[in-house]
């Protein structure tokens, strides 16, 4: 199964007129669950509502993440890498703001 790089993503919930860092995600890295050998992206939330703390990051199982849904009849990815090296640069800005990085 391909594996997401690091990066920019954009959840299949994302509002384009919304801020541009609605449901968007900045993936960290890959883990595997220990117990049961599964992979897990680890990637954190752009927006303050999805904020848990203590917890900062989120995981989810790779074939989840790299899944597709289907939503009023139309199968589209879960998630979408960012290129936009405009949108990137901005992201950038957030992710700066909300993580000092």
């Amino acid at each position: 199964m391909h594996l997401p790089t690091k990066g920019f993503y954009r959840h299949y919930k994302h509002d384009p007129q919304g801020p541009p860092h609605n449901y968007t995600y900045e993936v960290i890295g890959i883990g595997r669950n220990t117990e049961e050998g599964t992979l897990t992206v680890l990637y954190r939330p752009l927006y303050e509502s999805a904020w848990m703390p203590p917890a900062n990051y989120q995981s989810r199982p790779l074939e989840m993440f790299m899944g597709t849904v289907t939503k009023d009849g139309k199968t589209f990815s879960r998630f979408t890498r960012i290129t936009d090296p405009e949108l990137v640069a901005e992201l950038e800005v957030v992710r700066a703001q909300k993580f000092g990085k």
